[in-house]
């Protein structure tokens, strides 16, 4: 992954040994694009998507999982409505 220099957060580069799993609909096929995730070090997760990898969204693990906890709530179901 080549890391730019607006992938520094803190001074901080992304770092390189991350696992990044694909978010992609069942049956899936091609490059996407797609979200990918992967959860680094300390309370650390990174999103990116695969059209553009160099470009990496970095949050904690506490503001993810208040994520996923508001969708699977459907708090953002408004998002895809008639999709």
């Amino acid at each position: 992954m080549h890391v730019r220099e607006s992938d520094v957060a803190d001074g901080n580069a992304i770092p390189t040994n991350l696992d990044w799993t694909r978010a992609a609909p069942e049956g899936a096929e091609g490059d996407g694009p797609w979200i990918e995730i992967a959860f680094g070090d300390g309370d650390l997760v990174y999103l990116r998507e695969t059209s553009d990898p160099a470009n990496v969204v970095t949050t904690t693990r506490k503001k993810w999982d208040a994520f996923v906890l508001g969708v699977q709530a459907g708090e953002f179901d408004h998002f895809v409505e008639g999709v």
